[in-house]
């Protein structure tokens, strides 16, 4: 689950669905399937993940992953 306005909005919306916030993994929840008619209810749009990712950058609030940095060569 993601936002295209804002993290604080997240946030607010997965409290609202009782997701806890150690589900959150740098722009989005990870959250159960259970949720899910619950979210929609509450104004979620589902999406692809291309469409989530294209509104993600958009917003400015997309996060990758730290590349993986390794030790000097030896």
């Amino acid at each position: 689950m993601v936002s295209d306005m804002s993290y604080e909005e997240l946030h607010t919306f997965a409290e609202r669905l009782g997701v806890p916030r150690r589900a959150f993994d740098r722009d989005h929840y990870d959250v159960p399937a259970e949720v899910y008619d619950a979210a929609i209810g509450l104004g979620a749009t589902p999406v692809g993940s291309q469409e989530l990712v294209t509104r993600l950058i958009g917003a400015g609030l997309r996060r990758r992953k730290s590349p993986v940095r390794r030790g000097p060569a030896a």
